[in-house]
């Protein structure tokens, strides 16, 4: 690969040109397509999986399909009007709700990190309790920040500065809304309770990472890995986590729990849009929108409702600062 061709490959996300691949391979070899593609054949294709593709899906197709034929010097098949035709009659005849992960409340976050709390302490003296440290650190900071799971993989020591019993900033070199490639700061508050500060520093010290990733792989024995944990491990640890404490339909939950946790939390606290977009790093209201929940009029009468969760387990009534 000459050095152009590395500087271009790097231009677009592992993951998005993993997407493409696998959209372009799809249309060749399940579907019997061939490249260059025709609007027509293109047409053809997804009305062949309008039942069975969601919109969501078929529009990610188009996306990798639109990739290829643009890196190879080919015009676009999937901008003819007809294309997106089919497309938008697909969304109308074949509507289906977008599936969401299930937020992690506050109080669910307090379970499992108590949980954990207990592995912890039943650990043998001679063996580090590793696995619950990792992830009482991974849930909580991914909790506080809202991080995606390839966020909280790509965590780097060398890039987190912590003052104790203040903060911790956490600099992260590309995110999804960093278009300008200029990367950007985020502050994690010290927390009286479930606090992501504290929880880090645990975990590094007793891992003793000095520096490389975070958040990384631990064999049955206990041995920790040099390399990051794969983003899609995330969704699993989350998963076990809820299982171990005890919260029914842990399949329900991934990493993007975590996230719609916060946000929901941050919503019911009354922080104002704006703060909550500048807080996570979303671009358009539209984002924000879907990760958080309309407020139920009728929560103070339901059955079982206590005080606010947030001040019982200290945390943060207004949005740190961020940089």
């Amino acid at each position: 690969m000459s050095s152009i061709d590395q500087y271009i490959h790097a231009a677009t996300r592992a993951n998005t040109r993993k997407a493409y691949q696998a959209a372009v391979q799809h249309f060749e070899d399940q579907w019997g397509g061939f490249l260059p593609a025709t609007a027509d054949s293109v047409a053809r294709y997804l009305v062949d999986h309008a039942r069975t593709h969601s919109i969501n899906t078929l529009r990610q197709r188009l996306a990798g399909l639109a990739a290829w034929h643009l890196e190879q010097g080919f015009p676009d098949p999937t901008k003819a009007p007809h294309v997106k035709k089919v497309l938008k009659g697909i969304a109308e005849l074949h509507p289906a709700p977008e599936k969401r992960a299930r937020p992690l409340q506050l109080v669910q976050l307090t379970a499992i990190v108590s949980h954990l709390d207990q592995q912890i302490a039943r650990q043998d003296a001679h063996r580090l309790p590793l696995q619950p440290l990792r992830n009482k650190a991974l849930m909580l900071i991914g909790f506080w920040r809202a991080f995606r799971s390839d966020e909280l993989a790509r965590l780097n020591t060398e890039h987190i500065q912590v003052e104790p019993g203040s903060g911790m900033e956490i600099y992260l070199p590309r995110t999804k809304s960093d278009r300008s490639g200029q990367g950007r700061y985020f502050k994690a508050p010290a927390l009286r309770q479930l606090c992501p500060v504290e929880a880090y520093l645990e975990w590094t010290n007793a891992a003793q990472i000095k520096q490389g990733p975070v958040f990384r792989a631990i064999n049955r024995w206990g041995q920790l890995a040099s390399e990051a944990l794969h983003p899609n491990s995330i969704i699993t640890i989350v998963r076990s986590c809820c299982q171990a404490a005890g919260i029914e339909g842990s399949d329900a939950f991934s990493s993007h729990s975590l996230r719609r946790g916060f946000a929901s939390w941050a919503n019911d606290q009354r922080w104002d849009t704006k703060s909550l977009m500048e807080y996570v790093g979303w671009r358009d209201v539209h984002s924000a929108m879907r990760y958080i929940d309309a407020p139920d009029p009728f929560a103070h009468l339901r059955i079982g409702h206590g005080p606010n969760e947030a001040e019982a387990c200290g945390g943060p009534s207004n949005p740190p600062e961020t940089k």
